[in-house]
């Protein structure tokens, strides 16, 4: 299993995901798009994409040229129903991808924070196995819109949009890969929050986390599998 993972800044890398797909021997090709990386222009070889987050906003195309080339490059991922996974700057660039919007949050989510899964979400095969409500670490001031045809698969109060299904594209626009080493690279010089107060949290609810995001992880890769063998 091949998948491709983007990354929009050093800082912002899989984290807890990307030892999970080396657990289970998926090969992660790296695209660091901040380093000039391109992404590939066939995807015939690869079998899912993941999009990560980032502090950039997906229509500063002038500043991040690269924007514009991801834009495109997850648009014929998602037509070619390729699985694909975007957190947090990544969902906003699938649903940019796909024609919805991405505003401003009604309220800017930074730290832990729940989450709770709709009436679709509660059905949906990426959350299956999980609660109907997440404790999940936030950082973002923006918030997608859901594609038409898409579907809203969680809420929280201070935002609405937290996660969406189109196709085979999924959004997540909190954080499960987060890793004490994330975090600290994250919240080490925060003035909106102090760093003692999010790795307190981490280790209380750790196992939980670690729990519901390997859950959420192995349900995309069982989506990965199954559409991968309808192309065999």
């Amino acid at each position: 299993m091949k998948v491709i993972v983007i990354m929009h800044i050093e800082s912002e890398g899989p984290g807890s995901l990307g030892t999970y797909l080396e657990s289970v021997g998926a090969e992660a090709f790296t695209v660091r798009l901040y380093a000039g990386d391109r992404l590939p222009s066939d995807l015939k070889s690869f079998d899912a994409v993941v999009s990560m987050g980032g502090p950039m906003n997906v229509y500063e195309e002038d500043h991040y040229p690269f924007l514009k080339e991801e834009t495109g490059f997850l648009k014929q991922a998602v037509e070619a129903d390729l699985p694909v996974l975007g957190i947090c700057l990544g969902a906003q660039m699938i649903a940019k991808a796909v024609g919805a919007q991405v505003v401003k949050s009604p309220k800017k989510e930074v730290g832990w924070g729940s989450v709770a899964l709709t009436d679709r979400g509660k059905d949906d095969k990426l959350f299956k196995g999980l609660p109907s409500i997440l404790e999940v670490l936030q950082w973002h001031g923006d918030m997608f819109h859901i594609p038409t045809d898409g579907a809203l698969l969680a809420s929280s109060k201070d935002c609405p949009h937290q996660a969406f299904r189109y196709r085979n594209a999924l959004g997540l626009q909190f954080h499960l890969e987060v890793t004490e080493q994330i975090l600290s690279d994250w919240f080490g010089e925060s003035e909106e929050i102090k760093l003692y107060d999010v790795m307190n949290r981490f280790r209380e609810i750790h196992k939980g986390l670690e729990q519901n995001a390997q859950t959420v992880y192995a349900n995309f890769l069982d989506l990965v599998r199954i559409v991968s063998s309808r192309k065999t």
